[in-house]
Formats: structure tokens, sequence, C-alpha cells
């Protein structure tokens, strides 16, 4: 599916644009059943990661930086009590699977490899690309966490920056249930941030004093299911909870040109065990 001249300008000049109807209910319902069976499989008494903008012990980044090769479950911050026990059901437990599903999972490999896709991802001047991270997002009803101001370039830095992020609305993303914003300034706005990775230990680096966007200079992309959105790398976003009885349901891409300059220190790395592909 090519982008009309509308989408292309409007990712160019306001770092971001909606595809609608870009996947079929019956795709959305492939994606949600094969979410479902990696949920049900997972043993919450294991070794998990609970994930949040805000918890940095040690034992969360460590989950965090060993996943980018893996298919890992994370649970919301408000999923366990003090003593480790789920305050919900298990189905509605889960901040996201990350990183690799598109490399180790035949659903999510099929999916996230298809020609439309492939095509976009031209359109949008991808010409080398690498996809470097997946994830199903799961916003739970009630639970469902904040996503704070932020750049994809800051957790996939190349040189020059060429980052784009893909994500597949599979529930209709509303305010009320967690949608994305984006800041009417666009992308053109200073990298704030890098997550770097320096002797096995992760810290954001202020990288421009630039403050993110006030409330008032943001707006809200609320998207019906089976949309695809698109933005850059630079592009200053975050979601709010998810404050309703629905979920908000996602899938996103995270892709490179490899003309550019991965960063060494970036989070993710991939060793010749699973090097990265693109959509060969």
């Amino acid at each position: 599916m090519a982008l009309t001249q509308d989408q292309k300008n409007q990712f160019q000049d306001d770092g971001y644009c909606v595809v609608p109807d870009f996947i079929s209910t019956d795709q959305i319902a492939l994606l949600k059943q094969r979410a479902a069976e990696i949920t049900q499989a997972f043993d919450p008494s294991s070794e998990t990661g609970v994930f949040s903008t805000e918890d940095r012990s040690a034992s969360a980044d460590r989950f965090l930086l060993e996943s980018g090769d893996k298919v890992r479950c994370f649970l919301e911050a408000g999923a366990l009590d003090e003593e480790g026990n789920l305050t919900c059901p298990q189905s509605q437990a889960f901040n996201k699977i990350g990183h690799a599903l598109h490399d180790l999972d035949p659903v999510f490999n099929q999916f996230s490899r298809q020609d439309p896709i492939r095509t976009v991802v031209k359109d949008l001047g991808i010409t080398h690309p690498e996809l470097w991270q997946s994830m199903y997002i799961f916003k739970p009803p009630r639970i469902g966490g904040v996503v704070n101001w932020h750049q994809d370039a800051t957790y996939f830095f190349t040189s020059p920056i060429s980052v784009i992020t893909l994500w597949f609305a599979l529930d209709d993303a509303t305010t009320e249930n967690g949608c994305l914003w984006v800041a009417n300034s666009g992308p053109n706005t200073p990298l704030r941030e890098r997550f770097v990775v320096n002797e096995g230990k992760s810290e954001l680096v202020s990288c421009n004093a630039e403050p993110w966007p006030e409330a008032e200079e943001a707006a809200p992309l609320p998207v019906p299911a089976g949309a695809l959105v698109c933005f850059q790398g630079t592009l200053p976003h975050y979601s709010a909870p998810n404050t309703s009885a629905h979920p908000r349901h996602a899938y996103t891409l995270h892709i490179t040109d490899s003309q550019a300059e991965y960063a060494a220190n970036n989070w993710l790395q991939r060793g010749p065990e699973l090097p990265i592909r693109g959509f060969d």
C-alpha cells in the first residue's frame, strides 16, 4: 500500500502521518491471538521485568538490556502488589512483549515483513531498512501506565538520524484509553536525550536543554483499529495512562537505514547469532 503525496508531505512537515485501514480485522485478530498465547504461557513467578519509565533499578535495567534478541514479557507497574502477587487477571497484567518478535516469532515475522509495510518504509525514505525492534503493547484497562515525552531517536541513534516508527492500532485508540499525543512543533526540534549503555549500565544522557512541550503544545492522535501511524525519530510524543475500561493494544516497529551509522552504545545491540535483517 503506497502512501499518498499528502501523507508523505505530512510526514515531512509534521513528523507523522496516519494511514487508515492499513491492516485488516483478520490480521488484528491473528496478532492478538498470538500475543495472548505468549502471555498465557508466561509464568509470573519466574524472573520478570516491570516496565516503567520511572523504574531505574538494576534488575529492571538488566531485564531490558538483555531483551534485544529475545521475546520477553514486561508487566505493568500496577500489576504486582508488595508481595509480588498479581493485582489483576494475568491477561490484563502486561505492559508489552519485546523486543525481537519480528525475528523470533513466525506470526509476527510474517506480519512485519509483508510487502505493504516494505512499500511504506520505502515511501518514507528508508532505502536500506534494518528492523531493530518490535513491541506488542497492551495498555491494559485502568492500570496502563503513562509513557512520558520522548523521541525515538533517543533509543535508536544513528548518524545521521534515520529511525522511523510504525505504530499499528489493534484497538481504537482514544483520549480515554491512552492514545498517542504529538508535539504541534513537529520533528524540527533537537534531540534532547540519548539512552546509552556503558560498561553494562544504562543512562539517559542530556543532549540539549530544550524543554519538552507544554500540555497546550500537544495534540491527541486518536485513531481507529487498523490504522497505521508513522512518525519520525525526532518527533516528541507521549501517551497518557489508560483510565478507561477498555484496552489499547498496539504493535510497533522501529526501523533505521543501514546507510546511517548505528551507535555502538545504543541500548539494543545484536550479535552474529541473531543479526539485524531488513525485509528479506
